[in-house]
């Protein structure tokens, strides 16, 4: 891989042990992947910030690295809304270690606003064709299909390691050839709301890690979108995919229907619906969740709008940016005051507080593939009406 001299110094540990280890990483992948250069990047979004997923060992790797990122740098979602922990049940050993990874990115310069919905922050915003380094598996998806930038899903230290030199290797989705889909979906059924989570549960498994594209008889909102990419990201490896028409690719580029083709019914997608995954189909659910990925604002005005004139008779978590309910203070006061709780910098799949509860009612396909193994908690998927009803009553 051709480096320039700047970057050979800094691979050579000229600018420092932390900016020569982030080379090493960035090159190291470079040349497992045929990469023939590094490119710059607009942006990183950083994994492995959930204390409950990195551990000790994780914060001690970040503790001891020295610079500033390059780029504007964000996180993940930690493992409890660094404000409400309490609220949400949060041992107080977990708390403190959970801040100290939280100062840890922020001492190398990291941005705290710690959400999978990066595209929703002011200041942070991708346009079509930007380069990022970004790792959260809906991020990505969204990043790459619904803006058409151009991201490969980086783990937590490649991302890192691109935040800190600003660079990133040039392979994979970064690379016109490996954009092109490979395997057509077509689903003739109509559509709505959580349907598009299941349909992505669904078509994950089957395309893997491939690039899909869809043909559709219903048109996706942008919310829509985000939900099918975030399932197939989480059911499968699925980091690109294009429907027909809609996203931006599709309709600039175009491209020729793949020879190989998957025909998704609504009997499969109905069947999603009636299952316990991790569980018994008789285990009632004990909390339901919304919000994997964090919610947008219009999602946040239909939950408001369902919840009116309900009150909560069991735990209802609204997952969504701080910078999203602070902007949208009334209709988090809306929610909150059925008894619903609005939580910032986390979601129901990296923190331990899910672990607390048998059952969990999702309207995310992401969140059913990935609550029961990573929380090992049962899950069912409903729509965003039913996962409401499951926990509340009339006022």
């Amino acid at each position: 891989m051709y480096l320039t001299k700047e970057e050979e110094r800094t691979l050579n540990g000229e600018d420092g042990e932390t900016l020569q280890k982030a080379m090493e990483i960035l090159v190291a992948l470079g040349d497992i992947y045929g990469a023939d250069s590094l490119i710059p990047v607009k942006s990183a979004q950083i994994a492995g910030v959930s204390y409950k997923t990195i551990g000790g060992a994780g914060l001690e790797w970040i503790s001891d690295l020295d610079g500033k990122v390059k780029v504007p740098s964000i996180l993940n979602p930690a493992g409890m809304d660094m404000q409400r922990w309490r609220d949400m049940g949060i041992e107080p050993d977990f708390a403190e270690k959970q801040v100290e990874v939280i100062k840890a990115y922020e001492s190398l310069g990291i941005r705290s606003m710690c959400t999978c919905t990066p595209y929703y922050l002011e200041g942070f915003s991708a346009t079509y064709g930007d380069h990022l380094a970004w790792s959260e598996s809906s991020a990505v998806s969204y990043a790459n299909s619904v803006i058409g930038a151009r991201t490969n899903r980086e783990g937590g230290p490649s991302a890192l390691s691109a935040a800190l030199v600003g660079k990133t290797a040039n392979y994979g989705y970064h690379l016109d050839e490996n954009r092109v889909p490979t395997v057509s979906v077509t689903v003739e059924c109509e559509l709505t709301g959580s349907d598009y989570g299941a349909l992505g549960y669904l078509a994950g498994k089957e395309v893997g890690n491939r690039v899909p594209i869809f043909y559709m008889a219903s048109t996706p909102s942008s919310d829509n979108l985000k939900a099918l990419g975030a399932a197939m990201a989480a059911s499968g490896a699925v980091a690109l995919y294009h429907v027909e028409d809609i996203t931006p690719e599709a309709q600039k580029v175009g491209f020729a229907n793949p020879e190989e083709r998957i025909v998704i019914e609504r009997s499969q997608i109905d069947e999603v619906y009636e299952e316990v995954i991790g569980g018994t189909d008789d285990l009632e659910c004990d909390i339901a969740a919304v919000g994997c990925p964090h919610c947008s604002a219009d999602e946040l005005e239909d939950i408001a709008r369902l919840l009116e004139g309900k009150g909560i008779e069991k735990e209802l978590w609204v997952c969504t940016s701080r910078e999203v309910a602070e902007k949208n203070a009334e209709l988090v006061k809306r929610i909150e005051q059925s008894g619903a709780k609005v939580l910032c910098d986390t979601c129901m799949v990296v923190s331990p507080a899910t672990e607390g509860h048998n059952c969990m009612m999702v309207n995310s396909g992401k969140a059913l593939a990935y609550v029961p193994g990573m929380c090992k908690v049962a899950a069912k998927i409903g729509s965003l009406e039913e996962c409401i009803n499951k926990v509340g009553g009339d006022n």
